[in-house]
Parts: structure tokens; sequence; C-alpha cells
């Protein structure tokens, strides 16, 4: 796990108009900072070409690899990706992000991935392996941790999996958090007390021994979720029971052929707004795999790979219409887009703007 430092502000453009007829949307950027990123980055999206036009960046924060909007995009808050673990929030009215206040502890070591959800922040700890909730406060700022959970657990691979290692936590639509970890090769059902903010856990799902689960994702009908595994590179459809709180497996679909050449490592996937597709980054392989859903989401069919233009995509989103393909690149430095194909879901590169040590990316 990387670990990074720096700090500082930097600031260029002029705010959110751009003069044309197209609503202006914006774009953040989050980066490890020792490796040479520069933070948290704010840019233009231009609606018509999906083109990020950067507009001011702040390294206040260490290593800021994953980012989540608040309700209504005033406030974003940022994961610090080291030993210590804290969550920061920035206002997001200048061109450039805007600390609100000083990083918040989050009980944990190494979090990765955070979300907003019922006033409170949720985070995934990989380094200690959990999950804790801080409320979130009236000012958009967060309070100290009220629910931790630490997992217990290891895996069959002795360098990945001796320990927990918590990488992601989902709200489900019933108000449920999926956790998935990739130490212990399974996904846990907690429960948030948005009265206390407290963390219990429901129920524990084994994945393959050695799978090595690093994120999922929702189908928009919220009866499927896709977990995606990043030591065996492949797609494991489930079943979500809402009113039992059960994650069911149905099958695993491979995302790169028996024998390729070279390694994956899948890293995120993002499933169309409309439900019929599946887009999964791998790492090594640098390729962008798309696969088809049938009807309902039950089935995925692997349908095409297409080189992602950079090397090492750490992260994707798409935007609300589905149209674009946002990827963040780790080591080539960059965020690619690209156009979607409406009839088979293959993506086409459009166009990349630089980004240092890049980690996410997400869409306001």
């Amino acid at each position: 796990m990387e670990r990074h430092g720096g700090r500082g502000t930097r600031t260029a453009g002029s705010g959110d108009a751009d003069g044309g007829a197209h609503t202006v949307r914006r774009a953040y950027v989050g980066s490890f900072t020792s490796a040479g990123g520069l933070g948290v980055t704010a840019a233009r999206l231009d609606p018509r070409t999906g083109a990020l036009t950067p507009t001011g960046s702040t390294a206040e924060v260490a290593d800021p690899s994953f980012l989540a909007l608040g309700p209504g995009g005033a406030v974003l808050y940022a994961v610090s990706e080291t030993d210590e673990g804290a969550v920061a929030a920035f206002d997001t009215t200048g061109p450039a992000p805007r600390l609100l206040g000083a990083p918040r502890p989050v009980g944990g070591s190494g979090p990765t991935h955070l979300a907003h959800t019922a006033g409170h922040l949720v985070t995934a700890h990989y380094g200690s392996g959990g999950v804790s909730a801080l409320p979130v406060g009236a000012d958009g700022t967060p309070g100290p941790v009220t629910g931790l959970v630490r997992h217990r657990g290891s895996g069959p691979d002795p360098e990945r999996q001796s320990a927990p290692h918590a990488h992601q936590v989902v709200p489900a639509p019933d108000g449920s958090l999926l956790t998935v970890d990739l130490g212990t090769d399974s996904v846990r059902v907690c429960a948030l007390d948005p009265a206390t903010g407290g963390l219990t856990v429901r129920g524990e799902t084994a994945l393959r021994p050695g799978s090595g689960p690093r994120h999922l994702a929702f189908h928009p009908s919220g009866a499927y979720v896709y977990v995606l595994s990043e030591l065996a590179p492949t797609l494991t459809v489930c079943r979500w029971e809402a009113r039992t709180g059960a994650l069911v497996p149905l099958g695993d679909v491979r995302l790169r052929p028996p024998r390729a050449p070279g390694v994956g490592y899948p890293s995120a996937l993002a499933v169309s707004p409309d439900g019929r597709f599946v887009w999964a980054a791998v790492r090594g392989d640098d390729t962008l795999a798309v696969l088809e859903l049938d009807g309902d989401g039950e089935r995925a069919r692997p349908v095409a790979a297409v080189p992602t233009g950079g090397h090492w995509p750490r992260d994707l989103t798409y935007d609300p219409r589905g149209r674009r393909l946002y990827v963040a690149h780790e080591r080539s430095g960059d965020v690619t887009w690209f156009d979607v194909d409406p009839r088979t879901g293959v993506p086409s590169r459009a166009g990349a703007a630089p980004a240092p040590a890049a980690s996410c990316v997400v869409l306001a």
C-alpha cells in the first residue's frame, strides 16, 4: 500500500461558467501525494465532449486516495490512506477544493473507501481490516467515530490474505452496508443505527477462497450485486435479498481468458444506469472489460476488452446518462474518458487530462 505526503494549495482557472449553452459540470480527482500527486483536484467537465479542464488542487491532506460527494455536492469527502487513517471534508464552491477543519481519525489504518449515508460517513480500512462510522455535522464536517467493526479472518494467499483487509463499504438500497474484504474472501452485511451511529454485523457471505474481493456495485433494480475480485480476476453475480439482508452468490464470470499472458488485477467496476452493461478496470492488462447483462441482471456475459490508454487503471466512473466512462490511471498519471456505444456498451477513447498518481475520479 502506497504512502504519501505533501501540503499546499494550487489554484488555476476561474469558477464554473463556460459561457456556452450547456450546463457545466465538475469532476474531482483524488491522488497519492507521496507519489507526486496533487492531492484533490477539481476540474470543469464539458458535457458536449466530456473533456476535463483542471481548475485547482489542494494537497493539505496526505494520500486522499478515494473521494465521495455529500448530498447536493457542496461538500466533498476524502480518505487519508495513511497508517493513522483519517477522513477530511472539502468545500467545493470555489475553483479549488477548500479544506473544512482538520482531518478526523477513523479508528483504523489505511482507509481506502468511504460513503455518505444516513447522516454519517462510513469508511473501510484496508490496513487494520474494519469499518467505522462518523456522524456528519450541519456544516458538513465529520465528528468522532461512533461505530467501529473490526473484521476477523484470513485467506489462503500468505502475502495478501494473512489478515482482514476491508477494501470498500457500500450502502444498500434498504440502508444496510455491504463491506468487501479482500483478506477474508467475504462480504459482510452491517447495520448502521442512524440515531447512535453504531455499527453491527448482520451476516457474512463467503466467496471463493483466494479470490480477494475488492469492490462491488448494485444493479439499478437493487436485486443483484456484482462483486469484483482482485486476486482471481472474476466478477461474481449475487442476488441481494433485502428482506433478510442476505447476499447469495450465483456464479463467477472470468474477466481474462484462462491462458492470457501477463497479469491482471481488477480494481473497480461500474454498472450502466440502464442496467444493461458492467465495466471493470483491470490493472496489468490495462483494459476495460465489458460485460453484457441479461434482462433482469442475473447473468453477465463478456463481450469485449478495450485498452484503457494508460497504465494501472485504479478507478472508473460513468456519467449519469451512461454515455461516457472516466478512468483514473495511477502510474501513467492521467484521467482518460471514453464515449460508450449505446448499443454494444463498448467504450472508445475520446481524450485524457494529466493527473499525477491519480487514484479516484468522481463526477458532480
